[in-house]
């Protein structure tokens, strides 16, 4: 037995005696929990999900960095964090690549801790205009062609020469591949060749990496909310536009001065999306596979109920439903504030959606969407970071006994909990133990 494996069991053997049940046992009764509340059932207590993301590195005294460029001891910083608080749900929240590969790419897009941010701040998100507003006609007319070479180079500094091939209709003309051997031979292409090279080891290495880890954490009694194969609709097609392409700016002013258009775009990545996905493959436990899709523009304040209807609305049910059609429960993070949009999703299908409440009143939540999809959430990023663990406790037992009365309820942070107190995530996960009928 390797030293690592050594390691484990020793691990297991704790926690078994620990809990004096075998990590089989403890994975049946998390997993129950939670497909008990997302299914609107009422499990033996509420369950309680648990991010990682800058939390653990901080907590395990690594800066933020080291998730970009030490996954190693962010792995390790991970692990500690789930065996010390023990949630229902645990999902290990890595960066979305190294920062070799970000540093190598010339991401524009992110800004990210050890590259070109300060090493203990979270990563951002850059908005820009990826593409100008008289460039919708190109988008429609070519749109893999305008992703080549418009999007991509104006995201990559890397891939800044794009621009320089032709357009790839054109070599229908007889040219064929000869019109792009003087380009792809230069030597600037073939400077993009040698670093993609590069890259692409380093994501092997980290795809190799994290399937390890999450079978060792999985034998720990943590298995990862189950994905398996499939692909659902992660984005909808409005977010998609605005988060990667105009801007909210830009979108904001295309909603008034070229609304056909932005429409048509919507259509059109709606189309796309729907070609490239896949049904979920169905876990071998009977757990629910999960789509998660993160939500940016369609929340209070962002526009109008008119406009949220024509522009927001039609698309995102759809994207659900479809999702849910493809044997997925539908996990959309609802960031902002829908209290005055919660009527809409009693149109979306019972049981197949969970509401992962950021800043909605979950308590008007509880009594519009009660008993029709499970609610998750409800603790403040801002109690966590700045109150006291009896202010994190009073306010968990409340949600437990009002938003978790008769189930389909997980308990967990409204968003991140980067910079929590790890005395209020304790106390956030005891509550549940304490406070569950």
């Amino acid at each position: 037995m390797s030293p690592e494996r050594d390691d484990t069991q020793k691990l297991i053997d704790e926690i078994e005696k620990k809990h004096g049940k075998s990590i089989q046992q403890l994975i049946e009764e998390r997993e129950k929990r939670v497909k008990d509340a997302i299914e609107l059932r009422e499990p033996d207590r509420v369950p309680v999900a648990l991010g990682t993301g800058v939390f653990a590195a901080r907590y395990a005294g690594l800066k933020a960095s080291a998730m970009y460029y030490d996954q190693a001891a962010y792995r390790e910083a991970c692990k500690k964090t789930l065996l010390d608080f023990e949630p229902d749900s645990a999902m290990v929240m890595g960066p979305l690549n190294s920062g070799l590969i970000m540093e190598l790419l010339d991401d524009k897009q992110y800004r990210w801790p050890g590259g070109n941010q300060p090493d203990d701040l979270s990563f951002q998100f850059v908005e820009a205009e990826y593409m100008k507003a008289d460039e919708y006609e190109i988008f429609l007319e070519d749109p893999s062609d305008f992703v080549l070479r418009y999007y991509l180079p104006r995201s990559y500094g890397l891939l800044a020469p794009l621009p320089k091939l032709p357009p790839m209709r054109t070599l229908i003309f007889g040219m064929g591949i000869q019109a792009l051997t003087h380009v792809l031979t230069s030597p600037e292409y073939r400077k993009i060749g040698e670093i993609l090279v590069r890259i692409q080891e380093e994501q092997e290495r980290l795809r190799k990496e994290a399937v390890v880890f999450a079978e060792e954490i999985a034998r720990l009694g943590f298995p990862s909310p189950p994905m398996g194969r499939g692909r659902g609709i992660t984005f909808t097609p409005f977010d998609v536009i605005s988060d990667r392409l105009r801007g909210m700016r830009g979108i904001m002013l295309d909603i008034y001065r070229r609304p056909e258009k932005l429409l048509t775009a919507c259509d059109k990545v709606m189309e796309w999306w729907i070609s490239v996905t896949e049904p979920a493959e169905p876990d071998p436990r009977g757990n629910p596979r999960r789509a998660g899709m993160p939500l940016h523009r369609g929340s209070d304040g962002f526009m109008s109920d008119a406009q949220f209807e024509r522009f927001y609305w039609p698309h995102l049910k759809q994207s659900i439903e479809k999702n849910v059609e493809l044997g997925f429960v539908a996990a959309p993070f609802w960031e902002g504030i829908w209290d005055s949009r919660l009527e809409y999703l009693l149109d979306l299908p019972r049981g197949k959606v969970i509401f992962h409440c950021e800043k909605t009143d979950i308590f008007k939540a509880k009594e519009v969407l009660g008993g029709h999809m499970c609610i998750q959430g409800g603790v403040p990023p801002t109690i966590l970071q700045a109150g006291t663990p009896q202010d994190v406790e009073e306010h968990c037992k409340k949600l437990i006994k009002v938003v978790g009365k008769g189930g389909g309820f997980i308990l967990g942070a409204g968003s991140s909990i980067d910079y929590a107190k790890p005395e209020n995530i304790k106390a956030m996960v005891d509550s549940v133990k304490k406070y569950s009928p």
